[in-house]
């Protein structure tokens, strides 16, 4: 473990590293830039292939977005992703608590749709992150993205602690131990890019089964660090990021995460166009098509609201994309 990091990471950089490699917490100098990434010492971990990837064709992934503490909502927004998705990934966000993981992956699971939970060691301690893995098992959940998380936002409970007390890496290790699919995020733009490849090998041999890539700016620097990473020895399949907006507030909320790069040309197009959401739509799916072109990536995760309107807009969008891949690369 770094004394360093202020998340209390060993297996780091995490994604929040900014471009003159300081940390996203203001805390002075990322202490993982500029060394070799850490190797994983642990015992070694079998992965579990995430269910959803076993289908036909490449696998679409989709961000589910809905209001807090709301089933019924919830609900009405996997009925409206789960026939034009293959799985819904449910965030867990540094600026809006919501139900337990356990109980969101029931929901959807109840409504018709296949569950990636997001558990992220911000708020949780080991003893809860533990329960939470054998929960989401009792749950049926297809898999759990482990992620380190970001800080909390500014004026969200600064009345409590935030915890860190493992990283996405351990906790990877944790989940497939138990049995889960444990999802990894890798950020192929985010600084110090030369350290990510090296890392997403290690984090494989954490137990790993698949990855989730924030957005980068183009599919040829995917396909760049698809294939370093290979080279590290990373073997597992790979979902490439899709950027979904269809407005400017939707653009500048991708924008504005560090790590995370749109193509500015391509936001350009969508928000001049006489209609946006037609196309940020095909935008989104020409962006699919060209990512899966990619060797090594075996899936795609439509990332974003969709919308700064209502949720249910933002859904509708997603699932139209969703249909209109799966009938560009499925026939």
């Amino acid at each position: 473990m770094s004394g360093d990091c202020p998340k209390r990471m060993r297996y780091g950089p995490c994604g929040g590293v900014r471009p003159d490699l300081s940390c996203e917490l203001g805390t002075g100098p990322c202490p993982f830039a500029g060394r070799p990434v850490e190797r994983w010492d642990g015992p070694p971990v079998r992965s579990v292939l995430p269910p959803a990837l076993t289908g036909p064709g490449p696998m679409v992934l989709t961000d589910l977005t809905s209001s807090p503490y709301d089933a019924g909502a919830l609900a009405r927004h996997t009925r409206i992703l789960a026939g034009a998705c293959d799985a819904l990934l449910i965030g867990q966000h540094h600026d809006a608590p919501d139900f337990p993981p356990t109980l969101l992956a029931a929901l959807v699971r109840e409504a018709g749709g296949r569950a990636w939970v997001t558990l992220t060691c911000r708020d949780r301690n080991r003893v809860v992150l533990e329960q939470d893995v054998a929960g989401l098992v009792a749950a049926g959940a297809d898999a759990v993205l482990c992620v380190t998380g970001d800080g909390r936002a500014p004026g969200v409970r600064p009345d409590v602690t935030q915890v860190f007390d493992l990283d996405g890496t351990r906790l990877a290790a944790i989940a497939a131990g138990a049995g889960l699919a444990a999802v990894v995020p890798e950020a192929p733009a985010a600084p110090p890019v030369d350290l990510r490849p090296a890392r997403l090998a290690e984090k494989q041999r954490a137990g790993a089964g698949a990855a989730v890539l924030n957005h980068a700016g183009s599919p040829s620097q995917v396909a760049r660090f698809v294939e370093r990473a290979r080279r590290h020895g990373a073997t597992l399949p790979v979902l490439a990021g899709v950027a979904v907006f269809t407005d400017e507030p939707g653009a500048r909320v991708l924008q504005a995460f560090p790590g995370l790069e749109l193509d500015p040309g391509t936001v350009r197009a969508v928000l001049c166009a006489p209609d946006p959401v037609e196309a940020g739509i095909e935008a989104a799916v020409d962006e699919a098509v060209a990512l899966l072109a990619v060797d090594g990536v075996a899936g795609v995760n439509l990332s974003g609201r969709g919308s700064s309107g209502d949720h249910t807009a933002g859904t509708e969008i997603k699932a139209e994309i969703g249909r209109r891949i799966r009938a560009r690369v499925r026939g």
